[in-house]
């Protein structure tokens, strides 16, 4: 039966791209008990790969602290700020898409060492950057090695494991994600106390765990799945002993041949595999749901609140660096820690649906508590007492408060301080030389010292007691996003494509992910000027419920199902996926079963009569606050 339906989704694509994620063994006891005595090999592989995805957020994570520091040696301004943060992510989108082909074309093992190696060059270029064209142009290239690892690594990491760790291992990149961003923190606060050039060893260092999965992916097979693929098949039987330990692996060898061969013989003629997957109903659906967690993903903030976390703390009232880089390092590692709960122990208790969904409520809570901050701190904004007279700049001072003295960055706050009262402030132009200062006034300091008068000079903050709302709702938005909407697009998407489409499945949606990264991270310092800080975080709550609703009508629920029997939950109307039967119910079983019977040309736009019922029976019976409110429950005491 299980061959049946192989078969029969394989003709869906006819010669779409060879899948090389082979089903387990079917004697797969004694291959267990085999692939289990020893597993140290696989985990070495899993651990050096799982560096592409350290280097990936350590880049998210140093960026945070490094900017601080740029934008006060390089008086950068908020485009070039902005430039700086997206130009890295703007090719990895292009890497990205183009790793589906290099892939093929390369294999796994050099698609790593290349990715690894332009990383180097990067932080090299970085590390010696002597004006911000050359930063850029670092940035660049970082961002190319970073979107070729991260198409490269889940699949390297998922090809080599055994059918038993295959979860667990492939998690790995996610971990090391979340765990290179609090590394990077910590670098940066450790840095921070360099007033020059401290940047430049915050951004190097990416150097040393690039050269470090260089070379020992020298010493580490290709995929045994990606040699049989292209033929090599005795290079491809001892790499696949050599992973395995040296055990036998004839059963296994023979499994993975078969499922490749069969997959040979009955794909049909030619065509993009893109065009036949938006052609067929079943996958047109995977992808839209696939790309649209990718999304929502990144509307929801995240890599603002990552790559902009010191900068936002500054917004909040924080004024020293120091103390905002580290500071900032306390939501990486929240980030860090709760993403370690979501992945070892949340996801197969809760679901993939449910801790979505979960994720999402409490990630729209968060955001709408840091704009609550923000607002607190607008609505008692410290006023402006004093309109000394610019004849070259009149609009500085023609501001009313500090708050939006602040959203114009040609200005900044000029102030004194008994205890929490601030009296005899102004809004002066800033310096064309340094935001450290004005450009007149008692806050012009042309020599670095002092500035006289007991006079305090603040640039992208106002003074407020509200900065610790601001904090908190940064911890409480990680803690709620990391378990969930972290990991779960990413795992999600490597399940819901049929076998012949999911590599050019993943690779849309990891594109997809990094061009609406890309336009969050270009765009979200403007738009905090545009909007205010908090109507900025209000916006990314507004797109939070957007996400809320897609995700409560169009995602179905895969725990517990088989590789092969998950695309067949888009079979039926979109609408409905979200109220797919769970895959212990009888009905949902025999609905898979029916649709396993017909051919893949019979799959229509709409499914079968009986589907469609237990869709709308499975939504009646679970409603929309009932949804909601069991999944929060879930995330906050499943563990």
């Amino acid at each position: 039966m299980s061959g049946h339906m192989g078969r029969s989704r394989q003709k869906a694509g006819d010669d779409g791209e060879q899948s090389l994620i082979g089903p387990p063994s079917s004697t797969g006891g004694d291959l267990l008990d085999q692939n289990a005595s020893k597993p140290c090999f696989v985990y070495m592989l899993a651990l050096f790969s799982g560096l592409g995805g350290f280097l990936f957020g350590y880049d998210t994570g140093v960026v945070s602290g490094a900017m601080l520091l740029l934008k006060k040696e390089m008086n950068l301004s908020a485009l070039w700020q902005e430039l700086l943060v997206s130009s890295t992510v703007w090719a990895a989108a292009f890497s990205a898409l183009a790793g589906g082909s290099l892939n093929g074309w390369l294999g796994r093992r050099v698609c790593i060492l290349l990715a690894s190696f332009i990383f180097t060059i990067g932080g090299i270029i970085l590390s010696l950057a002597p004006d911000k064209v050359v930063l850029l142009v670092g940035r660049v290239i970082v961002g190319l090695g970073i979107g070729i690892a991260s198409m490269t690594v889940p699949v390297y990491i998922a090809e080599v494991s055994p059918p038993h760790l295959r979860g667990q291992l492939v998690t790995i990149n996610n971990l090391f994600i979340t765990g290179g961003q609090f590394i990077a923190t910590v670098i940066d606060g450790v840095f921070s106390y360099m007033s020059h050039d401290g940047w430049r060893y915050m951004l190097g260092l990416s150097v040393v765990p690039a050269v470090l999965q260089f070379c020992g992916f020298l010493f580490l097979p290709e995929s045994p799945r990606w040699l049989l693929q292209k033929g090599r098949s005795q290079e491809a039987r001892h790499a696949l002993s050599r992973i395995r330990g040296g055990q036998n692996v004839d059963e296994e060898y023979d499994s993975i041949r078969s499922s490749i061969e069969d997959e040979e013989k009955e794909s049909g003629g030619g065509g993009i595999v893109i065009l036949r997957m938006l052609k067929y109903g079943p996958t047109r659906r995977a992808l839209f749901v696939g790309c649209g967690l990718q999304m929502f993903q990144q509307l929801s903030g995240v890599n603002t609140v990552m790559y902009y976390s010191a900068t936002i703390l500054q917004m909040a009232g924080v004024r020293d660096i120091k103390r905002a880089i580290w500071l900032s390092s306390a939501t990486s590692a929240t980030n860090f820690v709760f993403t370690m709960f979501g992945v070892w122990l949340l996801v197969e208790r809760v679901g993939r649906r449910k801790l979505t969904l979960g994720s999402l409520l409490g990630t729209g809570l968060s955001l709408t508590v840091l704009a609550f901050g923000f607002l607190m701190s607008a609505q008692y904004s410290p006023p402006i007492t004093l309109h000394p007279v610019d004849p070259q700049n009149l609009t500085c001072t023609l501001y009313g408060s500090c708050e939006s003295c602040m959203l114009d960055p040609d200005c900044g706050f000029c102030y004194r301080e008994n205890g929490t009262a601030v009296y005899d402030s102004s809004c002066v132009p800033v310096s064309a030389a340094s935001t450290d200062h004005a450009a007149w006034g008692s806050c012009y300091n042309q020599t670095g010292q002092e500035l006289p008068d007991s006079s305090l000079w603040a640039y992208n903050y106002c003074p407020t007691p509200y900065s610790w709302i601001v904090l908190l709702g940064l911890i409480l938005y990680l803690a709620f996003f990391a378990p969930g909407m972290g990991p779960m697009p990413w795992t999600i998407n490597s399940e819901i494509y049929p076998m012949w489409a999911r590599s050019t499945g993943n690779a849309c949606s990891a594109g997809v992910n990094w061009i609406c990264n890309a336009l969050v991270s270009l765009t979200f310092l403007h738009i905090a000027q545009m909007l205010t800080y908090y109507g900025a975080f209000f916006l990314y709550s507004g797109l939070v419920v957007l996400g809320l609703l897609f995700v409560q009508g169009c995602l179905p629920e895969t725990k517990g199902m088989q590789l092969e029997d998950v695309d067949h939950l888009f079979t039926g109307p979109l609408c409905s996926c979200g109220a797919s039967a769970p895959p212990n119910d009888s009905s949902n079983v025999q609905y898979t079963r029916n649709q396993t019977e017909r051919s893949p040309a019979q799959y229509g736009a709409v499914g079968s009569d009986n589907g469609d019922q237990v869709a709308l029976n499975n939504f009646i019976q679970s409603t929309f606050i009932h949804n909601f409110l069991f999944a929060l429950f879930n995330v906050l005491f499943a563990f």
